[in-house]
């Protein structure tokens, strides 16, 4: 089999590994090497001047000696199979880098024989491309669960970021659909590279050419949908693992069926692609907002509403704390309210010490004031002319086709669909004004 034909089949093997992300490290070359690593994007992300960055993401090898139920490449599935020796992958990787392609590399694999030898053909293809080709860009290398330490601190030496999958959100899951598979060899690794981290932190601050240690961090990857886990149940465990294991990014992947199995979601059903939605935006709250997962949802309400972020959903069902004066409410409460964001609400800050703020100097600062005007104050007053009703409030929240689905009773659809000329038309602004009349 050629390299273009083991390409073929690697990186349609890795399109299910959602964790790719902005890089978070700047590396320049050194003299005489070629590439260097943005902190402003990686992997079709945009860089703060618009630029999209890309990587090359592939496995090393789609051979797997386990047999997770889950998985594409597991051991029973009778698909093509393909592996690149390290001098293959790092020279595929340069020339694809000279020919301006790529700008770094996502690498991945399933279980060569054992845990130890697909590390091993891992590190060296990342040895030829650091120390024979010189390459500085940016590399995210997946820790294999099982692998020794000793292996998975040089790998993390050489990559800027790792990740550990912990693929599906319960032990119990896990030893059903994973059986080879254990809680302890996904979370080993985890606080074997947050050691690591932290350590290493410590020798660079001592010795000045130090080796970085995995300098953009670590994050991981969830499935959704193939288990019966609940929203709350997932929001616990992602909180969990950010002050655990102090991660970058948790990472949630809707699942899209892949085998005809009676303990997984039947080949027809469609990816939970809008639960997937609600859990990042969730987790966005958790990491820059200030909310806890307990917040958020609890044991009474374990699933996000469908129809309306998670924010705006918080928001509505604590209106108590509501409305709140935006020229004395601190930093923190000004998160919370919807329609203001960490940027907006940095500069309401900044700019109420010059004075006192209108509706008027909110939307020149970036606030959306579609949906804040119903939580705020300005100088003890209200938007002129706003009434604030239920209709109301829930008109701002939701999109129109989402207000739609709501008062039809109607579930939302989990992913695009193709335009059809036989499709009804879609909801007018007067077809939603008779929904909230009860007229249709």
């Amino acid at each position: 089999m050629d390299v273009f034909e083991k390409l073929k089949i690697l990186t349609d093997g890795a399109k299910y590994d959602v964790a790719c992300t902005s890089s978070g490290v700047d590396r320049k070359a050194s003299p005489g090497g070629i590439g260097s690593s943005e902190a402003c994007g990686i992997c079709h992300s945009f860089a703060g001047d618009g630029r999209c960055i890309s990587l090359l993401k592939v496995l090393m090898s789609n051979a797997c000696v386990y047999d997770c139920q889950y998985c594409v490449n597991r051991r029973s599935n009778d698909t093509p199979r393909a592996t690149f020796t390290p001098r293959e992958l790092a020279e595929l990787t340069i020339n694809f880098y000279r020919r301006n392609y790529i700008e770094g590399l996502f690498l991945s694999s399933g279980v060569v024989k054992n845990p130890d030898y697909t590390c091993e053909q891992m590190i060296e293809a990342l040895r030829l491309l650091r120390e024979e080709y010189r390459f500085s860009g940016y590399i995210h290398a997946k820790a294999i669960p099982g692998a020794d330490s000793a292996l998975l601190s040089r790998l993390g030496l050489l990559a800027d970021r790792m990740s550990v999958n912990i693929e599906l959100p319960s032990q119990a899951s896990l030893k059903l659909l994973a059986p080879d598979k254990t809680k302890h060899s996904i979370l080993a690794p985890m606080g074997f590279i947050q050691s690591g981290i932290r350590e290493n932190s410590t020798d660079i601050v001592r010795y000045r050419h130090a080796p970085k240690f995995v300098p953009a961090g670590q994050s991981t990857q969830m499935i959704i949908g193939a288990t019966p886990e609940t929203d709350y149940q997932i929001l616990n465990l992602t909180e969990s693992l950010y002050k655990k294991y102090t991660l970058k990014r948790v990472f949630f992947s809707a699942y899209m069926p892949v085998a005809d199995n009676p303990l997984l979601p039947a080949p027809a059903t469609k990816p939970p692609l809008l639960r997937e939605h609600r859990l990042y935006q969730a987790d966005w709250l958790l990491r820059f907002y200030g909310f806890t997962a307990g917040e958020l949802l609890d044991e009474r309400h374990q699933s996000f509403n469908q129809y309306i972020d998670p924010k705006c959903n918080w928001a509505l069902n604590h209106m108590q704390y509501y409305p709140m004066e935006v020229n004395r409410a601190p930093y923190e409460d000004l998160l919370r309210v919807p329609g203001i964001g960490v940027n907006s609400a940095k500069r309401i800050i900044t700019a109420r010490r010059m004075g006192s703020l209108d509706f008027t100097a909110l939307k020149k600062l970036g606030v959306v004031l579609k949906r804040a005007q119903y939580f705020i104050l300005c100088n003890g007053r209200t938007t002129e002319g706003l009434k604030i009703s239920q209709d109301a409030v829930l008109r701002a929240m939701m999109s129109e086709k989402e207000l739609g689905m709501y008062y039809h009773n109607m579930p939302l659809h989990d992913e695009p669909e193709q335009l059809s000329m036989f499709a009804p038309p879609p909801l007018t602004q007067e077809d939603i004004q008779k929904c909230l009349t009860g007229q249709i």
